[in-house]
């Protein structure tokens, strides 16, 4: 055991403890803005589809019900634009985390094999690295990277920590790349929905993948667009020869969505008024922060998308996350995404629309 956690870095959160315990002494209490967890309620119609599926005495299927993959299929198409998407070509997750940092030991990626991912960037694509035993390689450009090894390259649009959407044309180059080289593609696109200053594209859209799904596959969650962290429901779409192969080998594993959970993801992906709904929450809470950060002396870079500010005031990190915490303020050092992100720190706007105002009447 101690030999595969000495691959794996220190816990990064573990380190902002003090820093929270220094937010949580102020006289108005801590306003958390560290993790973009969800802290609004599970619209009522999912709730609904929980309860009626709770009597569920047997055992769900890796591959969900009929109905579930239906509507993955249904949403895929609608959402993505993306064409014939059947139930192949689609496969429940027992959310997304635990996908991304699993996936590389589940294609059978070992010593001497590569995982790109960008330089600034959710940790966990290099954590499936590490416990497989491959090489994590970072990059600016994939295009640019020598593509001996790299067997699997991960998007990320948008991105978490920073923000960035990669535009459609980036994506066709970058798809075309990768198939020249025979390297999978996973797109991370959990925050697709939530695009600001910019239209979020699919690698899975007609125009981006030509028609074709080899060699691609997008990863999608509810967590955010449906308020759905604690279900833990997510799913992958794209080319059914990687999507059987992870079937099977998640049959074996027992990897099963819950079936009530399967239940309520039917109908959250149904339904696009509570997404709407959420997105206009967050539009507020991010409006504000920015603003307030802005007449602090913060600078706002990329930001256009996800549930992220990316902010810097051009001081290490560490210094600045020491400071808000000295207003009750907590937010994530951009040391966490990477060496490149040193002098920034993410601000989450996904704390109540009380405590949003509580840090925007502090930063005053």
């Amino acid at each position: 055991m101690a030999a595969v956690s000495s691959r794996l870095p220190a816990f990064p959160w573990d380190r902002l403890e003090p820093f929270k315990a220094t937010a949580a002494a102020h006289p108005d209490g801590i306003v958390d803005l560290s993790v973009g967890t969800p802290v609004d309620p599970v619209p009522e119609l999912i709730q609904q589809a929980l309860v009626a599926a709770s009597d569920s005495p047997g055992y769900p299927t890796v591959w969900g019900t009929p109905a579930l993959r239906d509507a993955i299929a249904g949403w895929v198409e609608r959402r993505l634009g993306a064409r014939a998407v059947g139930h192949r070509n689609v496969l429940p997750v027992v959310g997304s985390k635990e996908l991304v940092a699993w996936l590389p030991t589940q294609l059978g990626l070992g010593a001497g094999d590569k995982v790109a991912y960008p330089r600034l960037a959710y940790p966990t694509y290099e954590v499936g690295a590490r416990l497989c035993g491959a090489e994590a390689v970072v990059y600016d450009d994939p295009t640019e990277l020598d593509p001996a090894g790299i067997r699997l390259l991960w998007l990320n649009s948008p991105s978490n920590p920073t923000g960035k959407v990669l535009a459609k044309e980036e994506l066709i180059r970058i798809v075309a790349w990768a198939r020249e080289h025979n390297i999978l593609v996973f797109s991370d696109e959990c925050y697709l929905e939530l695009g600001w200053e910019a239209e979020p594209v699919s690698v899975l859209h007609e125009d981006v993948c030509g028609g074709s799904y080899e060699g691609l596959v997008a990863v999608h969650s509810l967590s955010k667009r449906s308020n759905l962290a604690g279900y833990r429901a997510a799913f992958l779409a794209g080319d059914p020869a990687v999507l059987g192969e992870l079937l099977e080998i998640r049959k074996h594993g027992g990897m099963m969505t819950p079936a009530p959970v399967q239940a309520a993801t039917v109908v959250a992906l149904g339904d696009d008024a509570h997404v709407a709904e959420q997105r206009e929450r967050y539009a507020a809470r991010r409006s504000a922060l920015r603003a307030a950060l802005e007449a602090h002396g913060f600078r706002i870079e990329h930001s256009e998308a996800s549930l992220y500010l990316w902010a810097t005031r051009d001081e290490p990190c560490w210094d600045t996350v020491a400071y808000l915490a000295e207003l009750g303020i907590l937010v994530a050092p951009g040391e966490f995404y990477g060496e490149a992100g040193a002098q920034f720190v993410r601000v989450a706007f996904t704390a109540t629309d009380e405590r949003v105002a509580a840090a925007v009447k502090r930063l005053g």
